[in-house]
């Protein structure tokens, strides 16, 4: 590693599944070698702490972000005496100062600007919020001055620079450190092991803020009254709760969610299990854990989310978070369709506030592209006062009339992704932040009808917070386009989504879920397909290749917009009826190998006859080095690139929605 100048960073937060309190309780063995280990099995959460972070020859400088995005800011010189004196005072800035604090004690290291643009991580809600500050302080120092620290070395300043705070952390805190990839920590006296543990099925999660009271420090002066050394009965009960009772749930638990699976059915066995175990898990708390503490781990309000009625259908187990007691409660739903109605139900009939958590299998996407940098010139002059991919599309589901980019937007945050990165050209961006960014003034808002609308103003703004803009400079064709996002994406897979189209599944699952779970399937590289007639082929890139699963095709060649005759003669796929030809949908799963292979087109200025630096190149270039399967999505692609499509489309979407039996369009 490099020292850098500047380094843009994310931290996630984390969620304990299993273990809390063990993490302490395991480190008492430094006194009392027959207490048992402590084991905590953690993964990182989908949200989380975004920065950028550069030197500063002598002072420590943090502009921070909350969820809301409200900013506060901070200077602190970097001298040991007035960093500890702002770590001691408590608050959000004293985690950052507190690791600043430990590092410049024992490292060579200058100042710092942290700039923390936006946080998606909520606050105080049991997902370790704190210790992602912290984390994110020793991660930039170590990458800004080169200090060659492994993850473990940056763990550990993380926790030793949060106990200079007033906070009471735990080592498992400090596990957002590695990412999201979910981790074992086992806890053995002063040392702390640490494990991956990549998980093999999808997880939908609700962490519940109760909205109620407890006290942390009350809990723990109860719970470690029985450590080091057990002197009555509940004493000796709580040692093997957090014993061997914990470290077989643990090793169970890290069975069922890191065994590959081969169905769907097999998924859903194993996530019932698991929300068995957590069940389980918050039983046995009560039994042994309670007594000990009863004043706040009695916790009515706990046991009222998790016991409530109208939730039981649609959750398969649940528990307490962090120190427990009425404080936050965690739910693992059947699904990503029982989690939002979980997280309805919890907020208007318990009057709690939910957050919905989607954990995946270690390989799956996160992030999503959407170039929108080009100009639909047969819709001009309609596509030079709006840009094509902002022209209005009925939503047939819900009869608003929405930016057809919103409807993309929200499929792909639906789906669990987390990130969406929009490449677009630089004078075109007051037209998407006018939608993604700036809310409603006070005067139109007025003027929405009540329900839907409302609803959709709000929920705009949420899904605003999801999305960065990449400039292209200038219209270089869709390669160049997705090169250009090559340091936001990283190493990591991404899912490319042309957005000149509508995606309309014709299955339960959207057209976005069936690409990410053939990325987990038939990865790492996926294209999207149509069954396509001959008489249109010439409209769309085109593969051919071998089916080696129902609708999974092993992709050998890939043609951008043959000709019909071209088609005939080299790209009919065995099992496909005569005429019909296998074209992208315009949905790719792609790894980031496909970036190597773009920015040789973009250095060698290899340009297609429409003068353009195409994707397909390079698409063909990474089925021969790394391999390219595809799907033939349950689903259509709808244009409006032409005047004719673009009314055709809304006028089969506004028969779909009349077809429901829905109320009118201004209801």
């Amino acid at each position: 590693m490099e020292a850098v100048d500047v380094v843009d960073l994310f931290v996630p937060g984390r969620v304990c599944l299993l273990g809390e309190h063990t993490d302490w309780s395991g480190g008492f063995r430094r006194f009392n070698k027959a207490i048992d280990p402590g084991a905590t099995l953690v993964t990182g959460t989908n949200t989380g702490l975004f920065a950028r972070c550069k030197k500063h020859p002598s002072m420590l400088i943090v502009t921070s972000t909350d969820n809301d995005g409200n900013q506060d800011h901070c200077e602190v010189a970097m001298t040991l005496p007035a960093l500890l004196k702002v770590a001691e005072e408590g608050g959000h800035f004293s985690y950052i100062c507190g690791v600043a604090y430990k590092m410049l004690e024992e490292k060579k290291i200058g100042g710092l600007v942290l700039d923390n643009y936006r946080t998606t991580l909520p606050l105080k809600k049991g997902l370790s919020s704190s210790a992602a500050v912290c984390v994110l302080t020793a991660r930039a120092l170590n990458k800004l001055y080169d200090l060659r620290m492994t993850v473990r070395g940056e763990m550990e300043y993380a926790y030793q620079g949060e106990l200079v705070t007033p906070s009471q952390c735990g080592r498992l805190d400090q596990a957002c450190a590695f990412g999201s990839t979910p981790v074992v920590m086992r806890y053995n006296g002063e040392f702390t092991s640490v494990e991956k543990a990549p998980l093999a099925i999808d997880l939908h999660v609700v962490i519940v803020d109760l909205c109620a009271q407890k006290s942390t420090v009350e809990i723990l002066t109860g719970l470690q009254a029985a450590y080091p050394h057990a002197t009555t009965a509940d004493h000796r009960d709580l040692h093997k709760l957090f014993g061997v009772t914990n470290l077989d749930l643990v090793a169970r638990a890290v069975k069922l969610v890191t065994t590959p699976v081969a169905s769907a059915e097999e998924a859903d066995a194993a996530r019932k299990e698991l929300g068995a175990l957590l069940t389980e898990s918050q039983r046995l708390f009560d039994l042994y854990a309670t007594p000990l503490c009863p004043s706040q781990l009695t916790a009515p309000v706990l046991h009222r989310c998790l016991s409530y009625p109208a939730i039981q259908p649609y959750i398969l187990g649940g528990k307490g978070v962090g120190s427990q007691g009425d404080g936050t409660a965690q739910l693992l739903c059947r699904d990503s369709a029982a989690q939002r109605i979980v997280a309805e139900i919890v907020k208007e009939e318990l009057s709690m506030e939910p957050l919905l958590l989607h954990l995946r299998p270690s390989s799956a996407i996160q992030t999503a592209v959407i170039p929108a940098g080009g100009f639909a010139g047969r819709l001009f002059p309609g596509s030079h006062a709006c840009k094509t991919e902002l022209f209005p599309v009925l939503d047939p589901t819900d009869g608003l009339c929405k930016p057809l980019l919103l409807h993309t937007i929200e499929m792909l945050l639906d789906a669990g992704l987390e990130r969406v990165l929009i490449v677009i050209q630089e004078d075109d961006l007051i037209q998407f932040e006018r939608l993604l960014e700036a809310p409603l003034t006070a005067s139109r808002a007025a003027k929405l009808p009540e329900g839907r609308h409302v609803t959709a103003a709000r929920k705009i703004v949420d899904m605003g917070r999801h999305v960065e803009f990449v400039f292209q400079g200038q219209q270089s064709g869709l390669g160049h386009a997705v090169y250009k996002t090559r340091d936001k994406v990283g190493e990591n897979p991404f899912l490319l989504v042309l957005g000149h189209h509508l995606y309309m599944s014709a299955s339960g699952r959207s057209c976005v879920q069936q690409m990410l779970d053939a990325h987990i399937v038939h990865g790492p590289n996926v294209i999207g397909l149509k069954q396509t007639p001959e008489v249109d082929v010439a409209q769309f890139g085109t593969v051919t290749g071998s089916f080696v699963a129902d609708h999974v095709l092993n992709v050998t060649k890939v043609v951008e917009k043959p000709t019909a005759s071209y088609a005939k003669e080299n790209l009919h796929v065995t099992g496909m009826p005569p005429g019909e030809y296998a074209t992208a949908f315009g949905m790719y799963a792609l790894s980031a190998d496909i970036f190597p292979l773009l920015e040789a087109h973009v250095r060698d200025d290899l340009r297609d006859a429409a003068g353009c630096i195409g994707l397909t190149p390079a698409l063909d270039q990474l089925r021969q080095q790394h391999g390219l399967n595809g799907i033939i999505v349950e689903g259509e692609r709808l244009a409006i690139g032409e005047p004719e499509t673009f009314v055709e489309t809304n006028s089969k979407l506004l028969q779909m929605y009349r077809d429901k039996g829905c109320p009118g369009l201004g209801a």
